[in-house]
């Protein structure tokens, strides 16, 4: 990261915090019996098992078309193929793992952005006129995304014997104990993560 990215070592840092929250809250949802993940309860999904399960092809769509313009390619020509399966993991273990591999995906995608790259448009070809966002637009709106459905298998994990995690305690410095564990399985450090960009000329 060159000096003087502010913007750019915030979204680096929000795609840390996305994959240490996917990491904590799928971890609680691996103590559920396959019955309790699939139940149907109070949601804008209609369970524990669709709620993930949308946020992780929610997170294909919109990776693929970041990547795919990061990298020179066109857009994908059937961008709506990762949604070709409302559903296409049905244990949580192959989930979560599968989402761990989309959060390093976002993690390195961020760690190769500047400030001044972050402006770059990126088309998703959708049917009838393509969706044009800038590189900074479709992350904040991806990282928005996750949290608003994170919230609501916080809230559904209430209804269930596993207790919900703290998912609030990773940018503070005075609480780098609280997931110092969890740095450690995921091979962070908090130099790594929080690492502040050089000033000056």
């Amino acid at each position: 990261m060159t000096k003087d990215q502010p913007l750019s070592q915030h979204l680096l840092r929000m795609a840390y915090n996305n994959a240490w929250a996917n990491y904590r809250l799928l971890g609680a949802c691996m103590q559920l019996s396959p019955a309790d993940f699939e139940a149907t309860r109070c949601s804008f999904f209609p369970s524990i098992k669709a709620t993930l399960n949308h946020t992780l092809c929610v997170d294909w769509f919109y990776l693929d078309a970041m990547e795919r313009e990061l990298q020179g390619q066109t857009p994908h020509p059937d961008c709506y193929v990762f949604f070709a399966q409302e559903q296409p993991y049905a244990q949580c273990a192959d989930l979560r793992a599968e989402q761990m591999r989309v959060d390093e995906r976002l993690i390195r995608y961020c760690q190769a952005q500047t400030d001044t790259d972050l402006q770059r448009p990126v088309t998703i070809a959708r049917p009838g006129r393509p969706q044009i966002d800038t590189r900074s637009r479709l992350l904040a709106h991806l990282f928005q995304h996750q949290i608003h459905h994170r919230g609501q298998v916080h809230a559904m994990l209430a209804g269930t014997s596993v207790a919900p995690p703290q998912l609030d305690e990773f940018f503070c410095a005075g609480e780098a104990g609280e997931r110092a564990a969890d740095f450690a399985a995921l091979g962070w450090t908090e130099a790594q993560v929080f690492a502040e960009p050089a000033s000056g000329a």
